[in-house]
């Protein structure tokens, strides 16, 4: 009675009058390796066509907001490297000019340029991480297994200068924390020349693969109208076809005396949020030589005693210093009352931090503005239309991370 024969005899018009259908409810996450075990995605399917979807991005609670009002200025850097924990540098970057903003100074000349070398190499990490994600969950585990190298490689790097591998707290209020160690520069720039090797390797095994493109291509497209809407920035928001990149249009550090050029996409889909982010490796690259070119001798930290921990020579063997080392630790920074807003260019977009003093040690507030949170805003929108196939492509490329986007 089952057997093909019986099939072959039913017609399909048959089997559809005879069954009644109905849309699937399928939850995806927050228990899925693809939704970083943060996300929760409820999809209504129509066969394996979205027809609906809600996202819920509430499944982290680490709080930053809070912990930092009750923490000292100083002590707040390593809760920033926790933010978009695969670029920690420049959390604390951006960090650290909302707080010299209120204290109305400026790092030393050679500190801005090392922020920026460390920030385009914490830059290279994030968008590596991503092309490693973005293949490997559409099956392709040999360019991941070339992005991670390359990623290690730049980890090596950031360790050698900041004395810790991932999470750095390595940049200061009023500079960074140390100098560049001996023969750092030719490492680095030895190493850039592995990192653009393995760009190259996934762009010639993947941008241009049948099955990469066609899984990509026209698909989740957003216009430049919605992407604006949602409040984008950063590489998603330059697919969209928008011109808008912080370290251009608003200079910080020195920006404005590099040479660099904001790849734009033209279809808004996610091929284009993937090729942005692979032109934005190569000028990322391109910056950093020209920070090596154009990096003065002197301090890398301002010499203040009511902002800079005195050097531990001057700590350890005078009771000046060592008072002035105790009060910075432990009753902080005193930063004027008031209030500011910096913002910088991140891993994924506009990074910004609002602080209010009200003159202590600690602030009142510190709000961060995170990327990561207006891109998921406009995921449901994505997903409707498009396969159920398609919702970890299109997931990818926004590249949420689950410690920035957690409110």
């Amino acid at each position: 009675m089952y057997g093909s024969d019986r099939l072959r005899s039913v017609s399909a018009p048959e089997l559809d009058e005879g069954m009644p259908t109905e849309e699937m409810v399928l939850n995806v996450g927050p228990s899925h390796p693809a939704t970083h075990g943060t996300v929760h995605i409820k999809l209504w399917l129509d066969g394996e066509q979205v027809t609906g979807a809600q996202v819920n991005v509430g499944y982290l609670h680490r709080g930053f907001e809070k912990e930092c009002e009750a923490h000292t200025y100083g002590e707040n850097f390593p809760y920033t490297d926790r933010l978009n924990y695969v670029s920690p540098m420049l959390n604390n970057v951006g960090y650290a000019l909302a707080v010299e903003k209120l204290l109305g100074v400026e790092a030393p000349e050679r500190a801005q340029y090392i922020r920026m070398i460390v920030g385009e190499l914490a830059r290279l990490c994030d968008h590596l991480t991503y092309s490693a994600a973005q293949v490997a969950e559409m099956g392709a585990f040999t360019p991941f297994f070339y992005a991670i190298k390359a990623r290690d490689f730049l980890w090596d790097i950031l360790e050698e200068i900041s004395g810790a591998r991932l999470t750095h707290s390595y940049v200061r209020i009023g500079g960074v924390a140390a100098d560049m160690p001996d023969g750092w520069v030719e490492r680095t720039l030895a190493t850039l020349v592995q990192v653009e090797t393995v760009i190259k390797e996934i762009d010639t095994l993947m941008t241009r693969n049948r099955i990469f493109m066609d899984r990509m291509q026209n698909v989740a497209v957003f216009s430049k109208e919605e992407a604006i809407s949602h409040g984008w920035t950063g590489p998603c928001l330059r697919g969209s076809g928008v011109d808008y990149d912080v370290r251009k249009d608003y200079p910080y550090l020195f920006y404005d005396r590099l040479d660099f050029e904001v790849p734009i996409g033209t279809a808004g889909d996610n091929m284009d949020r993937y090729l942005v982010r692979m032109e934005e490796m190569r000028q990322s690259i391109s910056m950093i030589k020209q920070c090596f070119d154009q990096i003065p001798e002197g301090d890398y930290q301002l010499h203040d005693p009511r902002i800079t921990i005195p050097p531990k020579q001057q700590s350890y063997n005078t009771i000046e210093g060592l008072i002035n080392h105790f009060k910075i630790v432990v009753d902080g920074i005193e930063v004027p009352a008031g209030e500011a807003y910096t913002y910088i260019e991140g891993g994924n977009g506009e990074l910004g931090f609002y602080i209010v003093s009200d003159g202590t040690g600690r602030p009142l507030k510190c709000r961060c503005r995170p990327p990561c949170f207006m891109l998921m805003t406009a995921l449901e929108k994505l997903l409707v239309g498009h396969m159920i196939a398609d919702l970890v492509p299109t997931f990818d490329t926004l590249n949420m991370i689950g410690g920035e986007c957690d409110r």
